[in-house]
């Protein structure tokens, strides 16, 4: 046998005994995991009890804001604010003392002495010292037995009614100064209690059994038709505080009209501030001044705005350059033999030239005028006078 043959043998003889050991000692078993909430589950946390109260014949709501219904109604709230608005507290007192059936779980999320004040219902927390804190057997997720009592009195024999109630608060019991009509105790005290309330009732539970999935641990459902006397054709309304919706929900849900109209007129003063694909007149029609216009408009400024200086010498050296055209030596004369030539050459008189040339030093403004003036015309006879030279006229 070769080598590599007995390597691969010593390999899958392990293996496959390892694999036979580990088939014979696996089970294979069925298991219902809960799948995950989706759609209204998602978010509302009163899904499960509107179903379970929708199955025994009545109707629910989830409401975000508090309206008020009919007095044969119950309302059942969650992370409640009572003091939040007075007149919504004056309200919820009225719909009560009428007939309501109002039931609270778990603890209020503000004014709680306003609330025992007027239900008359307490929640006491148990004075404990550290040894028997440390001794006391308590679980947020715990389930503990209860016993129903009536006006008082805890039903036994065959009348003796039992709830298994969990996510409660065992170092906290309810008390009241008014005669429970209906009640749940154990050895951590009352949990859950109801007293009336002029004409209606007002029942408190120690706990959240009513959220979520809570409502199928223990005897929830049970409890949920005790706590809020559900008979057949009754309208539920469930209200919460945990999650509200935001500013721009509740402005457009009680001021949509306004905010429509705000957000036309913003765009209306936008779209009227705003860039525009045109002009907003015809642009005027773009006429090219002359160049005569242009150097007339040029001496003007140029005259208003200084002593004519640089007018002056701008003429003279447009005058030179004209005259060096006809006299090649024009540059290496003597000032007097410039004047001479131009003089012989535009045949205008050679004092008039000389006083125009050398007007820088003479004042005033008429005098100036009439020296550019002689400059410019003595410029134009010099140019027309090479013109007919150099077409072979003369």
């Amino acid at each position: 046998m070769r080598r590599g043959s007995i390597i691969a043998l010593l390999v899958a003889v392990p293996l496959a005994l390892l694999i036979a050991w580990v088939a014979s000692h696996t089970d294979w078993v069925d298991t219902k995991v809960p799948m995950p909430p989706k759609g209204e589950a998602l978010i509302n946390p009163f899904y499960a009890a509107q179903r379970f109260a929708e199955a025994l014949a009545a109707r629910t709501a989830w409401d975000r804001l508090l309206a008020v219904p009919s007095t044969d109604s119950v309302i059942v709230l969650s992370d409640w604010h009572w003091t939040l608005s007075r007149t919504r507290r004056e309200a919820l007192e009225r719909w009560v003392e009428s007939g309501g059936r109002l039931v609270l779980e778990g603890t209020l999320t503000g004014g709680k002495d306003e609330f025992e004040h007027w239900s008359q219902i307490v929640c006491r927390v148990r004075t404990m010292t550290e040894a028997q804190l440390s001794q006391e057997v308590w679980r947020k997720d715990a389930c503990a037995s209860f016993q129903e009592e009536h006006d008082g009195i805890a039903a036994s024999g065959a009348d003796r009614m039992d709830y298994s109630v969990c996510d409660f608060d065992s170092l906290s019991s309810l008390t009241s100064n008014k005669r429970a009509e209906w009640a749940l105790r154990n050895a951590t005290g009352v949990q859950a209690m109801r007293v009336h309330v002029g004409r209606g009732s007002i029942t408190v539970i120690n706990a959240t059994p009513f959220r979520q999935r809570h409502l199928f641990d223990g005897d929830h459902g049970r409890l949920f038709v005790a706590a809020t006397g559900l008979r057949r054709g009754d309208d539920v309304h469930f209200l919460s505080e945990a999650d509200q919706p935001s500013l721009l929900a509740l402005v457009w849900a009680h001021g949509a009209p306004v905010v429509a109209l705000v957000l036309t007129l913003v765009a209306l003063a936008l779209w009227r501030g705003g860039v525009r694909f045109g002009p907003l007149a015809p642009a005027p029609h773009a006429a090219r001044r002359s160049l005569a216009e242009q150097i007339r408009g040029t001496g003007q400024f140029a005259l208003r705005h200084g002593d004519g200086r640089s007018l002056h010498a701008a003429c003279l050296r447009a005058l030179e350059e004209a005259a060096q055209r006809r006299v090649k030596s024009y540059t290496r004369l003597e000032p007097n033999q410039r004047i001479s030539t131009l003089a012989h050459l535009t045949g205008f008189d050679r004092q008039a030239l000389a006083a125009a040339i050398g007007h820088t030093d003479s004042p005033g403004r008429h005098d100036l005028r009439r020296s550019l003036a002689l400059l410019e015309a003595a410029r134009r006879e010099t140019l027309i006078e090479h013109r007919r030279s150099s077409h072979g006229t003369r």
